[in-house]
């Protein structure tokens, strides 16, 4: 008898959700598939909302910063970059600091476009976690925020792309015998 199983037998839950890694990747899979749709008219998706977001939001000092700050290829996030700028919604500015750094920064568009994506995200997450009572539902993200910042502080480099991909791109595990 596996450890999941004891505790299922101990609790008398025959929920399919007793496996930790199954939840986050139903969860995980939900929202992918959610904030995608409500943000197909954004360049790039999810990928460039949040690009998007840390720059209207955070002070990131330079495009390798945020490049780091979001664990975002640099060559990848050049293009995410360039079609965000030829859609209005960033600019690349001189650093005042370091002319030979560049700045990217949101434009007024990008901040409009931004507050609207916003509001798509939020009902979309609210969708997915309706299963949940609201203030579970602000527990949960508090939670999933704060051991993602612990991961990140333990371990700068980890590439929460490869994590979601490899999550996404795994087949589907049998339904268990009931």
């Amino acid at each position: 008898m596996s450890a999941a199983t004891d505790v299922s037998a101990q609790t008398g839950d025959k929920r399919r959700g007793v496996n930790f890694g199954w939840s986050l990747a139903m969860v995980l899979r939900r929202w992918q598939e959610s904030v995608e749709e409500a943000l197909e008219d954004l360049p790039h998706g999810s990928r460039g909302y949040h690009i998007l977001a840390v720059v209207a939001h955070e002070d990131v000092p330079t495009q390798g910063a945020l490049a780091t700050r979001l664990v975002i290829d640099r060559s990848v996030l050049t293009y995410v970059i360039d079609d965000l700028e030829a859609a209005g919604l960033i600019a690349r500015q001189l650093d005042p600091r370091d002319r030979r750094a560049r700045r990217i920064v949101a434009t007024d568009r990008g901040r409009q476009v931004l507050a609207a994506a916003e509001e798509r995200v939020a009902h979309a997450e609210d969708h997915v976690l309706g299963g949940l009572p609201q203030e579970q539902r602000v527990a949960f993200r508090e939670a999933a925020e704060r051991a993602a910042e612990a991961i990140v502080d333990a371990a700068p480099g980890t590439d929460p792309c490869l994590a979601v991909s490899s999550v996404l791109d795994q087949p589907p595990s049998p339904a268990p015998a009931a």
